[in-house]
């Protein structure tokens, strides 16, 4: 499975920037999607996710703000960010996750930067 994560680049405090992910390859019965972000020094952290039947969960930092969607037929996931702020800015990773009743597989995207400048 790869994922292809597009959408990254500079803005100012208070726009919006919409990052993409597509699956491919064995990418089918995703169960979980979603975005992380991580600064240098710090750990990953979430930001949002989404299962496969359409249930939501944020960080508390971006709620109202931020807006994450789906399409299980394209194996796309998509993050709508509005009202930016500068310590949104990090590299932002999508990832998918796979369960079965004996595993779980986890898959990254190779990161797109995001910058908010003030």
């Amino acid at each position: 499975v790869q994922l292809q994560a597009s959408g990254g680049g500079l803005v100012q405090a208070g726009g919006s920037l919409r990052l993409s992910c597509t699956a491919s390859g064995s990418a089918f019965n995703i169960n979980d999607m979603g975005w992380y972000r991580q600064t240098p020094g710090k750990q990953r952290e979430l930001v949002a996710v989404i299962t496969n039947g359409g249930s939501t969960n944020y960080a508390d930092s971006v709620k109202g703000r931020f807006t994450i969607s789906r399409d299980n037929a394209k194996n796309t996931v998509s993050l709508q960010m509005n009202s930016l702020r500068p310590e949104d800015t990090a590299v932002y990773y999508c990832n998918a996750v796979f369960r079965t009743p004996w595993t779980t597989r986890v898959y990254w995207g190779q990161g797109t930067q995001v910058t908010v400048s003030s």
